[in-house]
């Protein structure tokens, strides 16, 4: 996490595991995980400008998955995060399957919650991830 630019913290403790619960809490989306689609078949599906990367495999590459909706509003409650950028989040499936994704980021002191095709990319999107150990 953190040759990308994520600051990795502890958040929380699985009582039911025995694991902590660890999520990237560097002020804005990491740097190194920014400019990127959402999956694969986003990537395969756009026939120009293509990003380098998607979310879902650099962060299966990092041992890691991508917040959900919950876990990023929980993230935001420890402080203000994504005030300049967004995040990619864990897409629920039936959206995903319609062809879009979900992303979030802080504006005018509220988290809002969006969605876009899961091809789309820009500079200031990427992802934050979460790990339990």
């Amino acid at each position: 996490m953190e040759r990308t630019g994520g600051e990795p913290d502890v958040v929380g403790f699985d009582k039911k595991t025995g694991e902590y619960i660890f999520y990237d809490c560097s002020a804005e989306s990491p740097e190194g995980r920014r400019s990127v689609c959402y999956d694969r078949e986003a990537l395969e599906a756009r026939k120009e400008n293509k990003p380098k990367n998607n979310a879902i495999d650099m962060a299966a590459a990092m041992g890691i998955e991508l917040v959900t909706e919950e876990q990023y509003r929980e993230l935001q409650k420890l402080g203000d995060f994504d005030t300049k950028t967004q995040s990619w989040l864990k897409t629920p499936t039936d959206i995903r399957k319609l062809g879009g994704a979900i992303f979030a980021d802080r504006r005018y002191g509220h988290v809002f919650v969006y969605h876009n095709g899961a091809e789309s990319y820009y500079a200031a999107r990427g992802f934050r991830g979460s790990i339990q150990v």
